[in-house]
C-alpha cells in the first residue's frame, strides 16, 4: 500500500513515517507539511491511502479530503486528530474521510486503520463513534439556526435581516430565543456552544 501522510508537526510526521514503514506492506510514498503540498504531492505520486491530520496551515485536514476525493477518488482517507469531539468526527465522514482516528490511540492502530480503508472499509474510533451517536440533537429550531449561522458572534442585526429576508426585530427575536434554549448570556456564546456541538 501506498500512503501519503499530512502533518505540520515535523516530529509527529516522522514518528508516523517510522511507524508505517515498519510495517512489510506498507510504503509512505511522500509527507507533507501543510494542506495544499498534501494535495499536489498526492496527485503526483498517487497513494491509495492518504493520512491527514484534521488542522493544517494552508487547507485544514477536511479541505484536503474533499480535495482528494474529487481529484483522487481512488485514495482512501484517514483523518488523524487530537480534537475527538462527535462534532468533528461527523464532519471527518461528511467530508469522504473512510477513517477517523486520534491521536491517542495505540501506536500499531495506525497501521490496522490504515489496511481497513485500503480494503474498502471505514474505521472510527469506538469511543468517539458512542459519543457521536449518543450526542443530544439540536434544541434549535432550522430558523434559529440560520439565524445563528447568519449572525455569528457579532454581525450586525440590520446586515443578517437583510441577507435573511427578514426584519431587523425578528432577528432580534430568534436571537434571544437561542439565547434562553442554549442557557447562555451572548450572543457570542451561543454561537461557540452551537458550533462546538455541530448545530450549525
Amino acid at each position: 500500500m501506498r500512503v501519503l501522510l499530512a502533518e505540520d508537526e515535523e516530529l509527529i510526521r516522522v514518528a508516523l513515517a517510522g511507524l508505517l514503514d515498519r510495517e512489510p506492506d506498507i510504503d509512505v510514498v511522500a509527507a507533507a507539511a501543510d494542506g495544499r503540498a498534501a494535495v499536489d504531492l498526492a496527485l503526483r505520486h498517487r497513494p491509495d491511502v492518504a493520512v491527514v491530520d484534521l488542522q493544517m496551515p494552508g487547507l485544514d485536514g477536511l479541505e484536503v479530503v474533499t480535495e482528494l476525493g474529487r481529484a483522487l477518488p481512488e485514495c482512501a482517507a484517514v483523518v488523524l486528530t487530537g480534537h475527538g469531539r462527535p462534532v468533528v468526527l461527523r464532519r471527518a465522514l461528511a467530508s469522504g474521510a473512510r477513517g477517523f482516528l486520534a491521536k491517542g490511540a495505540p501506536g500499531t492502530a495506525l497501521a490496522d486503520v490504515v489496511r481497513r480503508v485500503h480494503e474498502g472499509h471505514r474505521y472510527v474510533d469506538p469511543l468517539l463513534g458512542a459519543d457521536a451517536l449518543t450526542a443530544p440533537p439540536s434544541p434549535l429550531t432550522t430558523r434559529e439556526a440560520d439565524v445563528l449561522r447568519c449572525a455569528r458572534a457579532d454581525r450586525p442585526v440590520r446586515d443578517v435581516a437583510r441577507e435573511l429576508f427578514l426584519s431587523p426585530g425578528t432577528v432580534r427575536n430568534q436571537l434571544s430565543r437561542v439565547t434562553q434554549k442554549l442557557g447562555v448570556a451572548t450572543r457570542a456564546e451561543a454561537y461557540e456552544l452551537a458550533q462546538d456541538s455541530g448545530w450549525l
